[in-house]
């Protein structure tokens, strides 16, 4: 047995009605152990009455939280202690009205936002799956609806038959005993806004962290936000490359169309609707950055975003609606795509990171940044040298021995690992030897 409280052990030197908060924080989170008779540093102070306290404890926690944990007596240096083993509830368990969740070796309250999205996890239901009380059918537009239907004629061939818009919305799940839910607001509304005015996309162009030059703000429904965001980001935004294909043009944007389509869908989708913050596009000279209220679910780790994992969408039904109308697939696959996109049009692999309940994702323009060359490992002479390059068009063996101040040998070995590294490459042979930046073939 520890000696020390943990997220699963806690110590009573005596037993209280206080305990069951305890027990009803335990219950609410990942189960534990409260042992009576011990004190804050486990050591035992030796109990009276044990064997009343062990008729009496179980039917005071049965009566007051509606639980039956394990209760069995110990000893503990001699001295009688009594085990109290508490397991995960899949019912939320309060005690005099209040819930507690139990945190490293202390208890919580819950209240407000975090009281509100543990009672939906436990109680099985997503934000988006709750009714909307204040809108009626009058608040939906038939002409989004009728898109959905031709967008998800391919996974449900009987769709465009349905010409009862109430139906629809009944067999897609999105109307509870003649209510609007939340999800069919989103999707369908004709002003969203009305009901969760925190359900807007806000893109902005930054000269600098603080200096910002220009704002767009996109209300709507979820599929006119997806379409005028890409749209203005396209338009007004980004930058596109024209290339020819034999005799056809094809106009290529900055960053890859598709990825950022990706990327909007899942901010859109996964977003938290129930707290206050606006979907951001933030567009740098050098980075574009797309930021969600929303905290990835633990069985998904940040770092697994760029490999195969599960699909736990945060909201299942608006997931379920994008998968119909063919926008996502069901596997977990879309931050795979936004990678293998950057890459195959020679940017680099983006960023995911969650910080604060915040998911973000930062797309680079410049393969070769100073920021991207340190998460190579690249010593500051190297990536001077790359500067020097992007510059010049290219570098030699001398000119990196004068800017670098370093001796032959050192430029060649350091040149050669930038070689390595897939960031230079050769040109020419013998005393002509230089080196130019790598170019991806897009």
């Amino acid at each position: 047995m520890t000696n020390k409280e943990s997220q699963t052990v806690e110590y009573k030197q005596n037993w209280r009605d206080d305990c069951l908060k305890a027990i009803s924080a335990f219950a609410n989170s990942d189960g534990g152990n409260l042992i009576i008779g011990l004190d804050d540093k486990g050591k035992p102070s030796g109990l009276k009455n044990v064997k009343r306290q062990l008729e009496d404890i179980p039917n005071t926690i049965r009566n007051k939280l509606g639980i039956i944990p394990s209760v069995e007596r110990n000893k503990k240096n001699k001295k009688d202690i009594i085990k109290i083993t508490v397991t995960p509830c899949s019912v939320p368990i309060s005690y005099n009205g209040k819930y507690y969740l139990r945190s490293g070796s202390t208890l919580q309250e819950l209240k407000g936002k975090y009281l509100a999205d543990f009672l939906m996890k436990k109680s099985g239901i997503t934000w988006d799956d709750i009714v909307e009380e204040r809108a009626g059918f009058n608040e939906t537009d038939n002409d989004s609806i009728e898109k959905f239907k031709k967008y998800a004629v391919d996974r449900i061939p009987s769709i465009i038959k349905e010409t009862d818009n109430t139906t629809l919305l009944q067999k897609l799940n999105l109307i509870d005993d003649g209510d609007l839910k939340r999800a069919a607001v989103l999707l369908f509304g004709n002003d969203p806004q009305k009901f969760f005015r925190q359900s807007v996309v806000r893109i902005g162009k930054f000269l600098s962290d603080t200096e910002i030059q220009t704002t767009d703000i996109i209300k709507g429904n979820l599929f006119a936000q997806l379409e005028s965001a890409l749209e203005i980001l396209r338009t007004k935004y980004l930058v596109s490359n024209i290339q020819y294909e034999g005799i056809h043009r094809r106009d290529i944007l900055e960053y890859p169309y598709e990825a950022l389509r990706e990327a909007i869908i899942n901010a859109l989708i996964h977003r938290d609707y129930s707290g206050n913050s606006q979907i951001q596009i933030r567009v740098y000279s050098d980075k574009l950055i797309i930021m969600n209220e929303g905290k990835l679910p633990p069985e998904i780790p940040v770092e697994k975003l760029k490999t195969n994992h599960l699909s736990i969408p945060k909201n299942t039904l608006l997931a379920k609606i994008f998968y119909y109308a063919g926008f996502i697939e069901s596997w977990g696959h879309g931050t795979i795509k936004i990678v293998e996109n950057c890459i195959k049009q020679g940017l680099p692999e983006p960023d995911f990171m969650e910080e604060n309940g915040v998911m973000t994702v930062v797309f680079y323009k410049d393969k070769w940044t100073e920021e991207n060359l340190k998460k190579l490992e690249l010593n500051d002479r190297q990536i001077k040298a790359v500067t020097y390059v992007k510059e010049k068009g290219g570098i030699t063996n001398r000119e990196y021995q004068n800017i670098n101040t370093v001796s032959n040998k050192t430029a060649y070995l350091e040149l050669s690992n930038l070689v390595k590294k897939d960031i230079f490459k050769v040109l020419g042979k013998g005393k002509s030897v230089s080196y130019t930046l790598k170019v991806t073939e897009r």
